[in-house]
């Protein structure tokens, strides 16, 4: 069973039939959309060389704009000691840098949340908890996160985490996926944001 549908359970068929066949991804398939990020916005100035830095390793990125180009795309697979998981990338084109926001997420032992590692090679992990909103969309929220140094991972209080919160909805009037995104921390306030649109690529 695919990661989405084993942590949302009966809920999964409350998404929009449309968010269904974006998050069922049976191993070895792939969805790929391009679209419009209305806005992207960061955080304060003084975090523009941390976000240098995490640009580096395809994560947070220092651009900001609006009506900025960008593509998806989700890769389903089955590693070498059977665990599906399911490779994300965000890429961006603002006018002087291609930018992303990539991820591997898996299932945790359990089955009741995603276990999402940020960044190539992994900058940051982040306990997800989904559900389903009341518009048939499929919200995610951060829990636990720990910062990963080469073969370190160290738990990060709360008050340095960056709380994570992304609603993903389709809009049948438009026929466009909607995607809302906002990475908060508690003491620093916005880090980053996007909002924006996309259709699926089916060629």
């Amino acid at each position: 069973m695919v990661i989405y549908k084993q942590v949302l359970g009966k809920e999964f068929d409350q998404l929009h039939p449309k968010l269904q066949h974006r998050y069922a991804l049976p191993p070895g398939t792939e969805f790929r959309a391009i679209g419009v990020m209305k806005k992207i916005v960061g955080g304060p100035k003084w975090l523009s060389p941390f976000f240098a830095w995490t640009a580096k390793r395809k994560f947070l990125f220092p651009e900001t704009g609006n009506h900025i180009p960008f593509t998806i795309m989700n890769r389903s697979f089955v590693d070498d000691q059977g665990n599906y998981k399911v490779y994300w990338e965000r890429a961006f084109e603002f006018e002087k840098n291609r930018r992303y926001f990539n991820a591997l997420m898996s299932l945790d032992p359990e089955g009741q949340r995603i276990l999402d590692y940020l960044g190539e090679s992994p900058l940051f992990y982040s306990d997800l908890f989904c559900s389903v909103d009341g518009h048939g969309g499929i919200r995610m929220m951060s829990g636990k996160q720990r910062l990963i140094i080469g073969t370190w991972s160290i738990p990060l209080p709360r008050l340095f985490q960056g709380i994570v919160e992304v609603v993903e909805r389709y809009d049948d009037e438009r026929e466009r996926f909607t995607i809302f995104v906002m990475i908060r921390n508690p003491l620093i306030g916005r880090l980053f944001h996007y909002e924006g649109e996309f259709t699926e690529d089916e060629h």
